[in-house]
């Protein structure tokens, strides 16, 4: 199963949408390196397998660190009790020395048992056997990767769109910055948010996210690209020491966010080269997971930084994602390199 194939999203959906119907596969591996979509699927399971009342006789939940392929399959060839199923969940599976033992139960589960294997950012091996038994019983596989940074602020428009709620791109660009690609955190954000806001109000801008999350859009990674994209060296080197000395500041994390830009500024403007005058679905492709809101950005780019000085970005980027990482950095700390990195890029 190639994760590039799935729709992760809506494979989750359609599995909690059986399990709100009572249709269950027999066993479920739930891994990857997001969490979010497993969990999702996982609670959902225990919430709808078995009946409440019944809970204490046939379901049964247990930690990766703390059982064994053994105590778990003896729970999943019990038969249920006043109860069309047993559930026998695997927290925390990732951290079971023998789970490949698992495979044996696979070969021939119980019609009456529904296993749920729960993986926290980790996966079970697709060339063993656990994994391929879980294929060949019928089994559900969800491998959830992690999103990419350019990709998050888009996940977030569409979430708040799920919740009833409409997001500004600026804004969502700016809650992204803040919390991360990591979705549950996104999600426990979202929750804080909606508490804070006004009776009525459906839509959330800047300056709620300002206000609820914490951070400020004049002092962010999201507007230091923009003032670099428009080489405003004053703002953008003064933007740079005071995100360089946040506490919580990640070398790494700057440098992805920045070369994300500067990569579709790169691929913009080769195709800008080709053709001055592209169709909208040229343009589409070139800044792929570019809300249109931020076209206008790309356009002052890609006028500012040509294709050979954009490569030189590309390049001084790199160096610095090296030295962020602990490579050849000397004695600077995180902050000293973001504001030598964007110096040296309005130097260019």
């Amino acid at each position: 199963m190639a994760k590039s194939s799935v729709n992760v999203p809506a494979l989750c959906g359609q599995l909690i949408e059986d399990a709100r119907k009572g249709v269950f596969k027999p066993v479920y591996l739930l891994m990857g390196d997001e969490p979010y979509y497993p969990d999702l699927v996982c609670s959902s399971i225990i919430e709808n397998c078995v009946e409440e009342s019944f809970k204490d006789f046939n379901e049964y939940v247990f930690y990766g660190a703390d059982t064994d392929a053994d105590t778990v399959v003896s729970a999943a060839r019990q038969y249920p009790m006043m109860s069309d199923r047993i559930l026998v969940v695997v927290k925390e599976a990732q951290l079971m020395k023998d789970i490949e033992q698992l495979q044996y139960y696979c070969q021939q589960p119980l019609d009456s048992t529904v296993l749920v294997v729960l993986m926290h950012k980790g996966r079970a091996d697709s060339r063993k056997a656990f994994y391929k038994s879980v294929q060949k019983c019928g089994g559900a596989i969800v491998d959830s990767p992690s999103l990419k940074d350019y990709a998050i602020a888009d996940w977030i428009v569409k979430y708040f769109r799920s919740r009833g709620l409409t997001i500004t791109p600026d804004a969502a660009a700016l809650m992204g910055e803040s919390t991360g690609t990591e979705l549950g955190t996104i999600v426990v954000e979202t929750d804080k948010l909606v508490k804070n806001l006004p009776e009525g109000v459906d839509t959330v801008t800047v300056a709620d996210i300002e206000k609820n999350v914490g951070i400020s859009r004049q002092f962010s990674v999201f507007e230091l690209n923009r003032e670099l994209a428009a080489r405003n060296a004053a703002k953008a080197v003064r933007i740079a020491t005071y995100v360089g000395s946040a506490a919580r500041f990640a070398m790494p994390m700057a440098v992805s966010v920045i070369f994300s830009q500067f990569y579709k500024v790169l691929r913009y403007g080769a195709l800008l080269q080709r053709n001055p005058r592209p169709s909208a679905e040229e343009k589409a492709v070139a800044l792929a997971g570019v809300n249109p809101y931020f076209y206008r950005d790309y356009d002052m780019a890609v006028r500012n930084y040509p294709l050979p000085k954009c490569m030189k970005v590309i390049s001084i980027l790199c160096e610095y994602d090296y030295k962020g990482k602990g490579g050849d950095g000397g004695d600077m700390d995180d902050g000293t390199l973001l504001v030598e990195m964007v110096t040296k890029i309005l130097n260019i």
